[in-house]
């Protein structure tokens, strides 16, 4: 028997990356980020000034990059030997990570890596294309999702903790193009499939929102038991 994976899908600020881990946390499951992985690349061809227009460049930087993924204390993003857990999350790298996801050459040599994790665990793997590319076997799969203004908000305040400069307005209109760019790209592109199970998290607590779907994942469980 396959080991269980639960995917979680959404778009920008839904949730993802803070359910998922308690999520994983809880059920002792590993617990994947796909979206670090395609930050990491890209943080990766800024530092080596690669033009995000030549798509061979980026191809052959990514065929030739190595990228791990720890959990201790910590989630930790190592690529080519460094710690770039914190770097792949400024805002700059942000702007620019459509540009590697749109690749389909890249998105394969990731896609190939995400679903090696479920050779030796159980996940819980959030992205935006993971019940739809990577696992479309997943045994449940979810779809996180709030308003633009909520949204908005937490990544407002996830900038401001960091002590970064912030614009609700503006980024409230980076969201909305984000949004565009992740349903409108010709790969993979962010869909809500019919079998997953859709959970707006605008007025739900984070606590909630993982309460629900650990009651999901026993809910599959007794039913294929």
């Amino acid at each position: 028997m396959k080991n269980f994976v639960i995917a979680i899908d959404g778009p920008a600020g839904a949730g993802k990356s803070t359910v998922a881990k308690i999520v994983a946390e809880k059920l002792g499951f590993l617990y994947v980020d796909t979206g670090a992985m395609y930050r990491a690349l890209t943080l990766k061809a800024m530092k080596k000034n690669i033009d995000f227009r030549n798509k061979e460049e980026l191809i052959k930087m990514a065929e030739n990059t190595d990228l791990k993924l720890y959990q201790d204390t910590k989630y930790r993003v190592i690529l080519d030997g460094e710690d770039v857990s914190e770097e792949i999350r400024k805002e700059e790298v942000s702007k620019n990570t459509h540009f590697v996801a749109s690749i389909f050459e890249i998105r394969e040599i990731l896609w190939e890596m995400q679903r090696s994790f479920r050779e030796t665990s159980n996940i819980v793997m959030e992205g935006r294309d993971i019940g739809s590319k990577v696992f479309p076997d997943a045994q449940l799969k979810i779809y996180l999702d709030a308003s633009v203004e909520e949204r908005a908000k937490r990544r407002y305040l996830q900038l401001k903790e960091k002590g970064e400069i912030a614009d609700i307005e503006e980024i409230k209109k980076e969201v909305i193009e984000r949004d565009k760019k992740d349903r409108n790209r010709k790969i993979a592109p962010l869909v809500k499939l019919p079998d997953a199970v859709y959970i707006d998290t605008t007025n739900l607590t984070i606590e909630e929102v993982v309460e629900r779907i650990i009651n999901l994942y026993h809910q599959k469980l007794n039913s294929s038991g």
